[in-house]
């Protein structure tokens, strides 16, 4: 996950503290370890909320509290996994919605709600079927600041949830090529997950 988040945002210049390669999420399957994850959820015409991708991750996450998943810190320390410990964010009001009615009481919010905040495992719902979708233009969707807050929010596990149309769009300038960058690097250092 650091060298995603230093290479697409810092230059490769940002490096991992000493333990943080010791944090992982102790579960049995796919989402066990650590890492970037990507879980396709096929739709189409979605704009600001995606049904399928909230119930998506809300069996995403039922089924990490129900395996009995726990989380080992950077010291080594190891709990069980709680609801707190997984942060869910959306890009969209909306999407927020349609997961807390999914996951009541979960923690749930935009990237703007959860700055500054951490948690072990972090999923990320994208929403939006395509980038001709996107309410607010590539500039939002795509919005590398959005994902690198995102992203980063992840101790030892970031899940992106979303339609593969997102992976392929239309870019017609060189500032949408660059916007786009950033979720196909994502795609490409991401382990594929069916859960």
């Amino acid at each position: 996950m650091c060298r995603f988040t230093s290479e697409l945002f810092y230059e490769s210049r940002l490096l991992p503290r000493p333990g943080l390669e010791n944090q992982a999420i102790l579960m049995d399957g796919p989402l066990g370890g650590s890492g970037l994850r990507y879980v396709a959820v096929q739709h189409s015409g979605n704009q600001n909320s995606s049904p399928e991708e909230a119930d998506r991750i809300r069996n995403i996450v039922s089924g990490i509290l129900a395996s009995g998943a726990r989380w080992r810190d950077r010291e080594g320390n190891k709990a069980s996994l709680t609801p707190n410990d997984i942060l869910v964010i959306a890009p969209y009001n909306a999407q927020v919605f349609e997961i807390q009615a999914r996951l009541p009481g979960a923690r749930v919010g935009t990237v703007d709600k959860f700055q500054g905040q951490e948690a072990p495992i972090v999923i990320y719902s994208i929403t939006t079927s395509s980038h001709a979708d996107a309410p607010r233009g590539m500039e939002f969707l795509y919005s590398a600041n959005r994902l690198n807050v995102a992203t980063s929010r992840a101790k030892a596990l970031c899940i992106l949830v979303a339609n593969p149309d997102v992976f392929e769009p239309e870019c017609r300038t060189p500032r949408q090529m660059q916007l786009a960058n950033g979720f196909c690097r994502y795609l490409e250092m991401a382990d594929l997950v069916d859960p």
